[in-house]
């Protein structure tokens, strides 16, 4: 008898959290349409600060004319009206 009891109230426990987790998820979803979050300062909903922060420092990536890799807008090097990643590469024949 009391191993039927144990059961009984192992399976009511975890329908009782089951349900617990469930309305904790619905209000959470209820609040976000309630209550829409502001963006802070230009962010992105959801987006950190240090993410902000990342993404506002970021430089623009360019590639390569001659051997095709991603180097900072930075420190290109220009020639003939194409943008190289080194004053090496500008300079090659075939470029």
């Amino acid at each position: 008898m009391s191993r039927i009891i144990f059961w009984l109230a192992l399976v009511f426990l975890v329908i009782f959290a089951v349900r617990s987790k469930i309305r904790e998820a619905q209000k959470r979803h209820q609040q976000q349409f309630r209550e829409p979050q502001q963006p802070a300062a230009g962010r992105a909903a959801g987006q950190s600060a240090a993410e902000a922060r990342a993404v506002a420092e970021a430089e623009t990536m360019l590639q390569c004319a001659h051997c095709g890799i991603f180097y900072p807008a930075s420190e290109t090097v220009q020639a003939r009206g194409r943008d190289y990643c080194s004053a090496a590469h500008a300079t090659l024949p075939g470029a």
